[in-house]
């Protein structure tokens, strides 16, 4: 899904070539020829040559099939892609308003929590699907998703976004419920950011701007630079074994984060911020010799694992950040004239 997204937005925003129409082709028969299941519901991993091989609770396959589908469409006119779309984001959309319709991680009658990912990647599937169709539901899905992050996720008195919270919205006071992620924090920032813009909305604005901010303050690495994998709200040992870690994602988030910054406010702030990541982002994760990036780093900077793409790192945050930063920086040089 997100390769197939990947190739349609360069062809659609960068630069109209063959071989970019025909690779986002390749992905988008592929992921209806194999990888969906009987219920609409799609794999989480299937082979090479398309044989099932794990499904996950989660929907969160499905949405970055529906940002493909509507990169697709919009690269071809293909209709179908279009219909695809629709259907998939209202199953996810009445998934995360129903979630007892799938399974659980944990016994909801035990603990009934809430987790930050769920919302956050369906404000941007939403922001997605409002591009190529005019139904109501998209601002009013939005809506919501922004109302539960501020509601439930968003602590002004400990200046954090949590991951996980209870179900009205209370700080577990366990490793899971102390813990933030800033790289996601910053991620649901700039998503705010473009919400923010595209409704004129200047409290959505200020909003994404203080997560920026605490992510960055709470989340860098003071000694060795970089950001954390994972910080806990009270500066707890953190549970997660990787905590210390510098993943390539935040960075990438990061930085197209910070750029927005600098344009909605042309703050000193921003830019200064934006130099000290750029500059340890590029010194430590492309490689030199080979190209494209290394995505696991020990706290130093040093290499974890020299693998280049797997499970989790596929194209994506890095092209993202970098297209998404282009486009921005050609609109501030035409706003400069």
């Amino acid at each position: 899904g997100r390769e197939t997204w990947l190739f349609s937005k360069i062809y659609n925003d960068i630069n109209k070539k063959e071989e970019w129409l025909k690779a986002s082709e390749l992905g988008y028969n592929f992921l209806l020829k194999h990888c969906f299941d009987k219920d609409n519901r799609m794999f989480f991993q299937v082979t090479s040559d398309g044989k099932p091989l794990r499904k996950r609770r989660y929907w969160f396959s499905e949405a970055f099939a529906v940002i493909a589908l509507v990169e697709y469409f919009k690269a071809t006119g293909n209709v179908k892609a279009q219909e695809k779309a629709k259907d998939i984001y209202k199953m996810i959309a009445d998934f995360y308003n129903n979630p007892s319709k799938l399974p659980s991680k944990i016994n909801t009658n035990t603990r009934p929590l809430r987790s930050h990912a769920p919302t956050m990647i369906l404000l941007a599937t939403s922001q997605a699907m409002r591009e190529i169709d005019n139904d109501p539901l998209y601002n009013k899905i939005i809506d919501l998703c922004i109302s539960d992050l501020i509601k439930y996720f968003l602590k002004e008195d400990k200046k954090v976004l949590l991951e996980v919270v209870g179900e009205n919205g209370e700080i577990i006071d366990n490793p899971e419920g102390r813990s933030i992620n800033p790289g996601h924090s910053i991620e649901t920032a700039w998503f705010l950011m473009h919400e923010g813009l595209y409704r004129d909305e200047k409290y959505i604005l200020d909003i994404s701007l203080k997560i920026l901010r605490w992510s960055l303050e709470k989340g860098w690495d003071k000694k060795y630079g970089g950001i954390f994998s994972f910080i806990d709200i009270n500066a707890k040992p953190p549970e997660k074994v990787e905590w210390d870690m510098k993943y390539w994602w935040p960075h990438c988030e990061t930085l197209y984060a910070l750029l927005l910054a600098c344009f909605l406010t042309g703050e000193n702030y921003y830019d200064k911020w934006y130099e000290m990541v750029h500059q340890w982002t590029f010194k430590y994760f492309p490689d030199k010799k080979y190209g494209e990036w290394f995505g696991y780093l020990h706290r130093d900077g040093s290499i974890c694992l020299p693998i280049k793409g797997s499970v989790w790192k596929g194209p994506f945050h890095i092209p993202r950040f970098l297209l998404y930063g282009i486009n921005l920086i050609n609109k501030m040089i035409g706003n400069k004239g």
